[in-house]
């Protein structure tokens, strides 16, 4: 994989491509069809439910979702209950499967997992109502056709981001290489990883010097390999989701393989936490909004519209700083902050985008790969 990348080509990222995952008896206990998602229905609602992942949204009063409320009169109950993708999927999915719906309008899925190609093959999400979306038109064009869903019918990117590795100052000293991670003797025991393959593999592969966008059984063993010596040693102490983020900012952890967005909002209570790319490499991913079976198509896609507004996206990304689909939120973002084009979180320079990398979508969806790592991490 070439190293240099430019901002449409990390965006890009959600456009990578995941292919459904070969799960006969799983598909067959769930009784899904191979018909795609369900056509839009439903009828507009007051209140908009929204599933999401902590630390992904602005905070500061009034927030976008203020706004929204004023402006739409409809009531967004926001539910940060999304830790890992596959422990909410795994929560989700059996009413889903049945055709139940989960109290859920919206719910957000990641690109580096197998979960949004599953969704959208077996019809457990709906199909957005593009006629309430007309902003739909300010994505960005990298991100207009991933393989999971290439004309865009049920899905929208929320936000993208990058994964490294996080530390907190006062339990050790800067934590920049995955080397040092794996090894310093003073970390032993003080350190995490996430639950997610695609990251804690990911960089681990970088660190042993291959590539994570073209995984092959050896290189994925190799980097299991390392993973699973620092997990008998000890060395590791735990897989998180993003619960990661209490232990590391009160000091129960030294070091966390961690997202950006979520360091960049704790650091500003807790100036002792730091995050980097580590020197081998860090990894980037994108978050995709859907409609669930039962949920209200067109209240989430009058929401969705709303936050595809520049002005809009550009608070949502000062807020939580991660990356927008969103054409013109730059723009938008710096007459809100002139500061925020220096933020690496939100706008990556050349030289941070070339350090950021993709991982092999086709081995999102490697059963055996999936079995090992489940091993290791004990889920």
């Amino acid at each position: 994989m070439n190293s240099g990348m430019t901002r449409d080509q990390l965006i890009r990222r959600g456009a990578a491509g995941i292919t459904l995952l070969s799960l006969p008896n799983l598909l067959a206990a769930c009784g899904g069809d191979d018909s795609g998602g369900a056509a839009a229905g439903g009828e507009m609602k007051d209140v908009l439910n929204f599933s999401n992942w902590s630390y992904y949204i602005d905070t500061k009063k009034p927030t976008t979702l203020d706004d929204f409320q004023k402006q739409k009169g409809i009531k967004v109950n926001y539910y940060e209950d999304i830790d890992d993708n596959a422990t909410y999927f795994a929560k989700v999915q059996g009413p889903l499967s049945q055709g139940k719906g989960i109290d859920r309008d919206l719910f957000v899925f990641t690109d580096n997992s197998r979960f949004p190609g599953l969704l959208v093959k077996q019809g457990w999400v709906q199909k957005l109502d593009k006629s309430l979306i007309p902003n739909m038109s300010n994505l960005i064009a990298a991100q207009a056709s991933p393989s999971f869903d290439p004309n865009r019918e049920y899905s929208l990117p929320w936000f993208s981001g990058m994964t490294g590795i996080a530390w907190n100052k006062k339990q050790t000293k800067p934590v920049r290489t995955m080397e040092q991670f794996f090894t310093d003797p003073n970390l032993k025991g003080k350190v995490s990883m996430l639950l997610e393959l695609a990251d804690s593999v990911g960089l681990t592969m970088l660190a042993n010097g291959d590539d994570p966008s073209k995984v092959t059984p050896e290189t994925f063993d190799k980097a299991l390999g390392t993973v699973k010596d620092a997990v008998d040693s000890g060395h590791i102490r735990k897989f998180y989701g993003n619960a990661y983020t209490g232990p590391l900012a009160n000091g129960d952890l030294a070091a966390a393989i961690a997202w950006s967005g979520d360091i960049t909002q704790l650091k500003s209570d807790n100036p002792d936490l730091e995050w980097a790319i580590p020197e081998s490499g860090g990894m980037i991913w994108t978050d995709n909004m859907f409609i669930p079976t039962g949920g209200s198509v067109p209240t989430a896609s009058t929401y969705m519209n709303f936050v595809y507004e520049p002005e809009v996206s550009a608070k949502m990304a000062l807020g939580a700083p991660y990356i927008s689909s969103v054409k013109g939120v730059k723009a938008a973002a710096e007459k809100q902050d002139p500061k925020a084009a220096a933020n690496q979180y939100i706008f990556p320079s050349e030289e941070t985008l070339s350090q950021v990398h993709q991982y092999d979508s086709a081995a999102l969806n490697n059963d055996d790969f999936i079995t090992q790592w489940q091993g290791v991490t004990g889920q």
